[in-house]
């Protein structure tokens, strides 16, 4: 609307003008305008203007020229776009005295504009060229070469509150040294100091203890540690298992969609995984849910029934059912035929176990609460097919479950869980039949990652059993351990599975497969054989000594052992006399009527599991063992430590007298 009210009042001092200074402006070529980046708005209300222009100078346009020179010499408009525009046209300067002011105005309000842009780019680039000096500065004071904290700075920052940033970046920039050693370390720092802060830097950031940190650290790279940490922090995606006796994996995925859960199949390797990533409903409370179509459960629970891999009509024994999800799996994969027997030692945890048996519509599943080292004695050894062993374990894979693991655990709990683990695995393979027609083995699996209670374990099952390590039938994974630190296992040990929630996004998880081979228990003499480890070299005279001591102690104790056992012969387990190794064997008839007639008085023949007895009573005969051979009444401490003693010095004074001749 400015615009409009000036070409106005432009329009009278338009008309006063002399018809010479038209001519002469009309007498040069048009100069063709710039494109006004006006709006709409304004080009209408212009060419208002500009048609009234041309009413009132009809009579001057037909003597002074073409119609063009009239438009572009003549048109105020055109001066008023081109003060817009910032051009600058001396001639019409020189003739219009209220144009050659507004011009002027123009151009000293353009001229303040580009100063104001000028300064303001000026000032831009002395910023950006200080910031860049001062970063530049920055870096060369400090240097690539990341330095250790001195004890007193150490000792500054146990007095304050920790410093979480710093701690992080300190963090980093220790496993940058560490992963390029040589090339980065401080001049002097050896690398047991940059471990060893490290250390203290994840207990105070993560918040765990020294041993587990310790634990992990001796396993890990210094990359792959943090990495492992750090996906410790965070929760592992939910994964559910579908029912396969109720329903198959895409109804109920269209089901649950249904529903508003947000899901996909799990993995390659599973047929009857579904993952989870957002729902509208609890998914523990669906109708599918309570009908059975679906259980909850880790995707890293799903691999030791895979390993397992159940055939229909087998006897399958759960040492550590509960809650069910691994008997269920197992219950689908026979197809509810066979039987299992699914053991629980925790008498609490039994009523989800048989909750979920019911809910899941399992029904050849017999649910038992024994300890599982007493297994064998209960259902009988070489009787089962299959055992799987989900062993009771320190926990250190599931610490995004349960962070109670950070500070919980400790190294005498880690040796009672492993020794545990032995026992029961022995229980394990006790059971399983070696001449099973489909089966004959055992899953052993535990949420764990540490050596003690995986590769060490399978390691002693090893060389107390005739089994042996088969592949676990999984297509991923890593290798176990073959060697860690000074311990060596067996080079089969590369058939077992490791799982890291850092690599695989599950649990931290191990699985191991055996194969029993004989139903044979190996000899005492080929497992201590087996146990047995090279002697260093650097042992010296004295412990070589004492070591022969001891031998020869342990000697002189089984003495008497020999002596007692020295009549009777071992065959199948069960004592004889050598007197009846060479009698004929009677039929289980005549025993039986022996038995039932009751023939017990020395006059008569005994049966012939009595024949030992020559013709006594087993009352009798224990008395005249008693007289025979009394029992034999120990002596003090005291007096054996002294005899011990003297026995040392004996074989060292021989020793000593033997290496001077």
């Amino acid at each position: 609307m400015a615009i409009s009210a000036q070409n106005k009042r432009k329009g009278p001092k338009a008309n006063k003008a002399s018809p010479k200074k038209r001519q002469k402006k009309g007498s040069f070529a048009p100069k063709t305008p710039k494109e006004p980046e006006l709006s709409d708005h304004y080009e209408s209300s212009d060419e208002q203007e500009v048609e009234e222009q041309h009413v009132e100078f009809d009579g001057d346009e037909a003597g002074s020229g073409s119609d063009s020179d009239s438009l572009f010499g003549d048109d105020p408009l055109a001066d008023d776009d081109a003060s817009l525009q910032g051009s600058d046209d001396d001639a019409n300067g020189s003739g219009l005295g209220s144009d050659s002011g507004s011009d002027s105005g123009s151009d000293s309000d353009e001229s303040d504009i580009e100063k104001k842009s000028r300064l303001i780019d000026e000032k831009r680039t002395k910023e950006e060229k200080e910031g860049e000096e001062e970063l530049q500065l920055n870096i060369k004071e400090e240097s690539d070469e990341f330095r250790l904290p001195t004890q007193e700075e150490l000792e500054e920052e146990a007095h304050r509150p920790p410093d979480l940033p710093n701690l992080l970046r300190r963090i980093k920039e220790i496993v940058r040294v560490l992963s390029n050693f040589k090339a980065l370390r401080q001049d002097g720092a050896p690398r047991k100091d940059y471990v060893e802060q490290l250390k203290r830097d994840l207990i105070s950031y993560y918040g765990y203890n020294s041993f587990l940190i310790g634990a992990l650290v001796e396993m890990f790279p210094a990359v792959e540690l943090v990495e492992l940490i750090e996906a410790f922090e965070k929760p592992r995606p939910m994964c559910l298992r579908t029912n396969t006796l109720k329903t198959r994996r895409r109804d109920l995925a269209d089901v649950l969609i249904n529903r508003g859960v947000n899901l996909a199949p799990l993995s390659e390797w599973s047929k009857v995984g579904l993952v989870v990533y957002d729902f509208q409903v609890p998914i523990g409370a669906t109708p599918e849910y309570m009908a059975g179509h679906y259980m909850l459960q880790s995707a890293s629970s799903f691999l030791p029934v895979m390993a397992l891999a159940p055939q229909e009509k087998e006897r399958i024994v759960d040492m550590a059912a509960a809650p069910g999800g691994k008997t269920t799996y197992i219950a689908a994969l026979m197809k509810n035929s066979g039987i299992i027997f699914a053991n629980e030692m925790k008498e609490p945890r039994l009523k989800s176990l048989t909750a979920n048996l019911h809910r899941m519509g399992v029904t050849n599943t017999v649910v038992c609460n024994y300890d599982g080292k007493e297994l064998p004695k209960v259902l009988g050894v070489n009787a089962v097919d299959r055992v799987l062993l989900d062993a009771p374990c320190s926990g250190t894979g599931v610490i995004s479950k349960d962070e109670s693991v950070k500070t919980s655990k400790s190294s005498d709990e880690i040796h009672k869980c492993a020794h545990l683990q032995k026992q029961l695995i022995l229980a394990a393979i006790d059971m399983v039949d070696a001449n099973s027609k489909s089966g004959g083995y055992i899953v052993y699996s535990t949420c764990s990652i540490l050596v003690a209670e995986n590769e060490a374990v399978i390691d002693y099952a090893l060389k107390k059993r005739n089994v042996k390590l088969v592949p676990c039938g999984l297509s991923f994974g890593v290798k176990g351990f073959v060697r860690f630190r000074e311990q060596r296992f067996h080079p089969s040990l590369e058939n077992t599975r490791r799982f890291y929630p850092h690599v695989h996004n599950m649990d931290g998880f191990f699985v191991a497969k055996l194969q029993k081979m004989s139903n044979l228990k190996p000899s005492a003499e080929k497992s201590e054989l087996g146990e047995t480890v090279e002697k260093p070299q650097n042992i010296t005279e004295e412990e070589n000594a004492e070591e022969d001591d001891q031998q020869m102690l342990t000697e002189d104790d089984t003495k008497i052992e020999h002596k007692v056992l020295e009549k009777e012969v071992t065959e199948n387990g069960k004592l004889k006399s050598p007197g009846t190794t060479n009698q004929k064997k009677e039929s289980p008839v005549t025993v039986k009527r022996r038995k039932g007639a009751g023939l017990r008085s020395k006059d008569m023949n005994f049966p012939a599991f009595f024949s030992h007895l020559n013709g006594k009573t087993p009352l009798e005969q224990k008395q005249e063992q008693k007289k025979k051979y009394p029992k034999l009444k120990h002596p003090p401490r005291e007096e054996i430590s002294k005899a011990r003693e003297e026995k040392r010095r004996a074989v060292r004074e021989g020793k000593s007298s033997s290496n001077k001749e």
